[in-house]
């Protein structure tokens, strides 16, 4: 007759850790991160832990993950500075106007950045 042990240590998750990230420490595996991440990559990461847990997991233990997230993040501020700049000149919003009317140009332009923002967020980072 066979006798089997189990051994089951639960893995938490630390502060700003992933339970997967925690369980390959603990199996000495090393996750490395080579890629600088903005906001917009650090929003993608949690949008991706949070709601689709199977991707983010695939990408991390791929070794994918890091480089997925610098691409977005890449992507977002690209997108982020052409359309302010599209927006603000078919809006009319200029050097003109700023030296005119700072208040008026401010919070134009303030209008424009989180329309923009609106629009990377719908568009690259809260979608699979």
């Amino acid at each position: 007759m066979a006798i089997y042990h189990c051994s089951i240590k639960v893995i938490s998750r630390g502060k700003g850790k992933s339970a997967v990230a925690a369980a390959a420490y603990r199996a000495g595996e090393k996750i490395t991160n080579d890629y600088e991440i903005g906001v917009y990559g650090r929003m993608r990461e949690r949008f991706l832990e949070e709601h689709h847990h199977g991707t983010y997991t695939s990408l991390l233990l791929t070794g994918k993950l890091w480089k997925h997230l610098a691409d977005i993040d890449t992507a977002c501020h690209e997108r982020m500075d052409f359309l302010i700049s599209a927006m603000a000149k078919r809006e009319g919003v200029t050097e003109d106007l700023k030296a005119a009317n700072q208040m008026e140009w401010v919070g134009r332009m303030n209008n424009i950045r989180n329309r923009a923002e609106e629009i990377i967020l719908h568009d690259l980072v809260y979608t699979l």
